[in-house]
């Protein structure tokens, strides 16, 4: 099993204007219906712990948080220990906790929670961006490889929100698996009626669904790969077998084998003519949008539409390659001949192009085209000088791409 952690941020409650301490509730959280809610605690992240039993926890907070609320709660000190409490409220107030005197506490936190390994560390307040960038960086070094699960439950909302943004981030540059997002949402707790005082939990799945949703649109806007949408689609009930359509158009797809891909896609597309369930539903337009070009009618209609489409993500030598793959399938069209399969036939376009477009008007975007592809798929020097120069500047290539595509490819 991986190792999981808990990542929960201890804040400083709520001011009380008599004593001029800072105090926080004690409530009951309800994770479930069908479970018990706990005692009464004034911290959520401690009750988290208890129901989810992670392998270790790391608690963030201030220098001004409350540690001496956190010690309290766990009920373990002895005569000898309580010292602590009151050495704490004194630095919190003064906001002066420093890093040895986290150290000199964390054996005590753990054994209040299970002897479950704990690591507390101090972050500021993220008041600006260096800040914010600092506590990110905090998570992403604390936290080890495995599963992470997210208390993003605290009284300064920008902490949850940087929370949050370190799921992003902890699954990005660190591979790792976020599993839960929870928050315990103090301010729904009913003040009267049956579950008077009981404070429900919730888990932010589905925003994080949503999370993981617009990464997968970005990552395939940036690479054309359909297997991002896989274990999404899967998650929200759509059946494997009909999920890894998707995955087999993108070998096919990246292997420039189209009539394949097309064919998986158009096997799949079916699926979006109903609602999902889920984020997916949500990006379901999104995903029709980017798999519309299997369901042209003609090959050179699709290999155009890709060109296209690897232009704008700037991948200069698939938007060469699809390009030049149209106008050669084009030909084939026109004359009658198979558009898949590398016959004699189909090696003699490349002569019918040229006379073609000789002393046209294309004849000049039909060379670049021509030349710009060998170059960037067989690495061929360019015979023309022009071309030569064109790709020394990726701002020229894609001109001379876009008007090539423009005065040559089928629309």
């Amino acid at each position: 099993m991986s190792h999981h952690t808990l990542v929960t941020f201890l804040g400083r409650g709520r001011h009380n204007q008599k004593t001029g301490t800072w105090e926080y509730l004690r409530t009951r959280y309800e994770f479930s219906p069908d479970d018990p809610p706990t005692e009464p605690t004034p911290l959520f992240g401690t009750a988290l712990a208890a129901h989810i039993k992670p392998d270790l926890i790391v608690i963030l907070g201030t220098r001004g948080s409350s540690w001496s609320v956190l010690l309290e709660d766990l009920k373990l000190l002895d005569e000898t220990e309580d010292s602590l409490i009151d050495a704490l409220l004194d630095a919190e107030i003064k906001q002066c906790i420093d890093e040895e005197m986290l150290n000199s506490i964390s054996n005590l936190i753990s054994r209040g929670l299970d002897n479950t390994r704990v690591i507390p560390h101090l972050i500021e307040f993220g008041e600006d961006k260096n800040q914010q960038y600092d506590i990110l960086k905090v998570i992403a070094k604390t936290v080890p490889k495995g599963i992470v699960s997210l208390d993003l439950t605290h009284g300064f909302r920008h902490l949850g929100m940087i929370g949050f943004l370190s799921a992003f981030m902890l699954e990005s540059v660190r591979g790792l698996e976020v599993k839960d997002l929870w928050y315990g949402a103090l301010d729904m707790t009913p003040r009267d009626g049956a579950k008077e005082g009981i404070t429900p939990v919730l888990t932010l799945d589905g925003l994080d669904r949503v999370r993981r949703w617009m990464g997968a649109l970005e990552r395939f806007d940036a690479t054309g790969d359909y297997s991002v949408f896989v274990p999404l689609l899967q998650e929200d009930g759509v059946d494997p077998k009909t999920a890894q359509h998707l995955e087999r158009a993108a070998f096919h797809e990246r292997t420039h084998n189209l009539s394949p891909a097309a064919e998986e896609i158009r096997s799949f597309l079916p699926n979006l003519k109903c609602s999902l369930s889920g984020a997916s539903e949500l990006f379901r337009p999104q995903l029709s949008e980017r798999l519309a070009w299997a369901k042209l009618s003609y090959s050179s209609e699709q290999r155009t539409k890709l060109a296209d489409q690897y232009l704008e993500r700037r991948d200069y030598t698939r938007a060469a390659m699809f390009g030049w793959e149209a106008l050669v399938t084009r030909q084939c069209e026109v004359k009658g001949y198979p558009v898949d399969r590398y016959t004699s036939d189909r090696k003699d376009i490349s002569r019918e192009l040229k006379e073609k477009f000789w002393e046209t008007e294309n004849y000049a975007p039909y060379i670049y085209l021509k030349q710009i592809r060998d170059a960037l798929t067989h690495g061929t020097k360019p015979a023309s000088p022009n071309v030569e120069s064109i790709l020394e500047s990726e701002q020229e290539l894609e001109q001379a791409l876009r008007e090539a595509f423009k005065a040559l490819l089928p629309r």
